[in-house]
């Protein structure tokens, strides 16, 4: 159990690691997202459920668990059971993955507290789609899943008040045969003693509906008809007085056809045949929309279709009745008003016309995105003044009402963070911000964004621009250092390397989030104001300050594929954080050069501590292949092909005093070049080469203050090298065995004098150690005698604050070593699709 707001993990009371941000994206998949009575948002991240917290707009925690990708959550209590939420400090959170397991988690909303609380029994035997559920009592839910192996199962979570634990149970299963259900949305009768109405819907484009009571056992009713195509979403509305004094259930469903229908059920007194003779007597235009009739216990209901409403242009995914209120004497409202969610890039909310009566589109935004898909979900805030959607770019948009006396839904700041592995990350030159590439084939810059009003304030970690969108997944990054403009180059699944440099507008905006006074050296001879996105998504266009006014493509505006194009960025200073549309495109940087050589997808790069050498390296399966190339910053010419490795080399670094480059290789080999800088390119020679570990070798790290270094290994197994003489290596000490492959390892320098320092260790399974380092010989030390290596273990993260997958990479904020008292920033990536960044401090 752990807190939200700094959360601590500590080993000996010697280091302690807080969390100070996660960024990750929502997987792309319906029922995703959930956003609870406690006012946080759950949803999937690869296999773990993050929460993140709309009015702070940052993920707070993930919670481990799942081995599988995170399909579906569901908050109970929901925001339909108002009358229940009141003073509930603990609310409960299920969440349901591609592996068919169920999981429910205990939130503490009150003191931010979280904890695994049980897994339920496995009764699906594929990925579980949907998840729908409503509280019955003050301590006893009842709700539905259903998954793509034609089960549909009702379960009972039933709370104890004193001890705060929860039960779970299986009541009753359903088969629904070959086409499996999708959606379900559950009604609870509270006037009819409490029976249920399980309505479902799925690929046999009918809505089901099953009537139940407490038991679980549930009998299907009747079906309704009209939809042309999937049943994509579901919901139920509370019970509503009509006109004529009735109580009326409202169901609204959406489908793949773009439609969205509201149904009617109207409750009645079971009397003998009355109702059934009425209305064959009545031959009208209401019979034509009048549905079926169904019992429910004591009282019949009779279906009818309230409503079709169209307006979407394409798969309506997701609707949502707006949340209850409270009235005064325990009684719920339900407000008429539906919003709907679409893969054509809007959200809509749906009133009925005062005077007609007719339910009409009152509200819609939307997104401009590059991709030509829109939304899988839209959900109300528990208020109804707030409205999020998420789409197929794992992005996140939230509009919140902030008009006085009409409304005027304005976008608000959430998180946002990568839908694919991350694969790499880096600092910039001077630890300002944090620069992430990924398989969705994006660049992102994160960084703390200080407040203007009070400085002092604590600084919340936003993503500040996106530098590169591209059409191939980003296996590697490096950030030039040096003086000159921000500059990194990264390397794709395609043969080319890629150079970018930084717009004025980011450098501006930078200075916005940072606070800092501008340092004149980043500004100076920085032409280009922003960058254009290509029709094919590789290449990145300058847009030049001193350019004209004109649009580029203004003079075609008229022709007839003007709808086609792509629209010209507009370069932006930012005062506040963009939101998802600014950052998709007008933070882009321009493309300065491409780097053409190596014969195969480029795997790792890294540039030199002087800013004037990269060197980078493809995937191989020879040795001619796996050569590494060294690049010339600046002119950009290939100045050495450096042969060592028969495979594909996993991680480079260069040493802390240029002289030497590391490399790691999956043919279980390390390499160490000595490496020259001259003025018609680069001296270079192999020292050594190594047969380092039995397994494939996936991380490398220098010691800051010498030639010392560390290899990680798929044999579990980190090891510490020393260069000798300039012409071989020596193996100084082997870890203990860790628990799981070593995947990362990233060394930062504590005390020169006693050349200390801490080693992180990132693996397979997502968690990370800190190891602490000192003893032999700095590369100050001429002693022939060096004293001995001392190495120790002094934190092992919390599970609940590490990766729940692999990590990938892992760097430390430059720092100074001098300052012993200064906390030191770790940056974290994984194949969960996260970014986290720790600051680590002495107890």
């Amino acid at each position: 159990m752990s807190p939200a707001d700094g959360e601590l993990a500590g080993a000996r009371g010697e280091v302690v690691a807080e969390r100070v941000f996660i960024g990750a994206g929502c997987n792309r998949v319906v029922n995703n997202v959930s956003w609870g009575a406690c006012g946080l948002v759950a949803f999937g991240a690869q296999n773990a459920v993050a929460l993140f917290s709309p009015s702070r707009g940052e993920i707070v925690t993930t919670l481990p668990g799942h081995k599988a990708a995170v399909n579906c959550t569901l908050w109970l209590p929901s925001k339909k059971d108002v009358l229940q939420v009141r003073g509930k400090e603990t609310h409960y959170l299920l969440s349901g993955s591609s592996d068919g397991a169920i999981m429910a988690w205990k939130i503490g909303s009150g003191k931010r507290e979280w904890s695994h609380a049980l897994q339920l029994p496995t009764m699906h035997k594929k990925g579980v789609t949907c998840l729908a559920g409503r509280m019955v009592s003050d301590t006893v839910s009842i709700f539905a899943s259903t998954s793509s192996d034609g089960m549909v199962v009702i379960w009972e979570m039933t709370v104890e008040p004193t001890a705060g634990s929860c039960n779970v149970s299986c009541l009753h299963s359903l088969s629904v045969g070959l086409k499996p259900m999708v959606s379900l949305s559950l009604a609870v009768l509270t006037e009819q003693g409490g029976r249920l109405i399980l309505a479902m819907g799925g690929l046999d484009h009918k809505v089901h509906i099953y009537c139940g009571d407490l038991s679980g056992k549930f009998i299907k009713a009747c079906e309704l008809k009209g939809h042309s195509d999937w049943i994509r979403s579901l919901d139920f509305s509370l019970p509503v007085m009509t006109g004529s004094g009735k109580h009326s259930l409202f169901l609204v469903s959406s489908s793949q056809d773009k439609t969205i229908r509201i149904w009617k059920m109207t409750s009645d007194d079971v009397s003998s045949g009355s109702t059934l003779q009425s209305r064959k007597e009545n031959i009208g235009m209401a019979s034509y929309i009048e549905g079926p009739l169904f019992v429910v216990g004591d009282t019949s209901c009779q279906v009818s279709l309230e409503s079709l409403l169209v307006g979407h242009e394409d798969w309506v995914y997701s609707v949502e009745w707006q949340p209850p209120t409270l009235l005064l004497g325990d009684e719920a409202h339900q407000p008429m008003s539906i919003l709907s969610a679409s893969m054509d890039k809007m959200m809509m909310i749906w009133r009925p016309e005062k005077n007609t009566g007719l339910w009409i589109n009152s509200v819609t935004v939307g997104e401009l995105s590059h991709s030509a898909l829109g939304f899988y979900g839209g959900h109300w805030e528990p208020d109804g003044k707030s409205i999020l959607a998420h789409g197929y770019g794992g992005f996140f948009h939230m509009w919140r009402d902030v008009g006085l006396e009409s409304e005027n839904w304005l976008p608000q700041i959430v998180p946002s963070g990568h839908f694919a592995p991350v694969s790499d990350l880096t600092w910039s030159r001077s630890g300002e911000y944090l620069l992430t590439v990924s398989h969705d084939q994006t660049a992102r810059i994160f960084a703390p964004w200080r407040s203007h009003v009070n400085p002092g304030d604590v600084t919340c970690w936003r993503e500040i621009a996106r530098p590169q969108i591209h059409g191939h997944d980003i296996n590697c990054v490096a950030f030039i250092q040096g003086t000159g403009n921000h500059r990194f180059v990264c390397g794709a699944d395609e043969k080319v390397s890629r150079v970018f440099e930084a717009t004025l507008s980011f450098l501006r905006t930078l200075q916005e989030a940072t606070l800092l006074k501008p340092n004149n050296e980043d500004f100076d001879d920085v032409q280009v104001l922003g960058a254009n996105m290509s029709a094919l998504g590789l290449s990145q266009k300058p847009i030049y300050t001193h350019g004209g006014k004109e649009s580029p493509s203004s003079a075609s505006n008229d022709g007839p594929d003007s709808m086609e194009t792509i629209p010209d960025a507009v370069p932006t200073v930012f005062t506040e954080p963009p939101v998802e549309d600014q950052l998709a495109w007008n933070t882009l940087w321009p493309e300065s050069h491409k780097l053409y050589g190596h014969g195969n997808e480029l795997f790792s790069i890294c540039c030199d501590q002087a800013g004037k050498l990269v060197a980078s390296s493809c995937k191989a399966q020879s040795a001619p292949v796996a050569e590494i190339w060294l690049w010339e910053v600046g002119t950009w010419k290939a100045v050495g092909r450096l042969q060592s490795h028969n495979l594909t080399v996993t991680q480079m670094e260069f040493s802390s005093d240029n002289a030497f480059l590391l490399s790691v290789s999956r043919d279980r080999h390390l390499s160490v070049f000595s490496i020259k800088k001259t003025d018609e390119g680069a001296q270079h020679h192999l020292v050594t080469k190594h047969e380092a570990h039995k397994r494939i070798i996936w991380a490398c790290s220098w010691n800051p203050f010498g030639y010392e270094f560390a290899t990680g290994s798929r044999d579990k197994t980190v090891k510490i090298w020393r260069v000798q003489d300039a012409s071989s290596v020596k193996l100084l000490i082997t870890l203990p065995q860790f628990c799981d492959s070593v995947t990362a390892l990233a060394w930062t320098g504590c005390d020169r004098a006693r050349n200390a320092g801490i080693i992180a260790v990132g693996m397979d399974n997502g968690l990370i150690e800190l190891w602490s380092i000192s003893g032999g010989r700095s590369a100050s030390d001429s002693s022939s005698d060096p004293s001995p290596l001392s190495v120790a273990c002094i934190l092992r993260f919390d599970p609940l604050l590490c990766h729940v997958s692999t990590v990938h990479r892992l760097r430390w904020q430059k720092h100074d070593s001098s300052d012993e008292k200064s906390a030191l920033e770790l940056a974290s990536c994984g194949a969960d699709h996260c970014v986290r960044v720790f600051v680590v401090r002495d107890g």
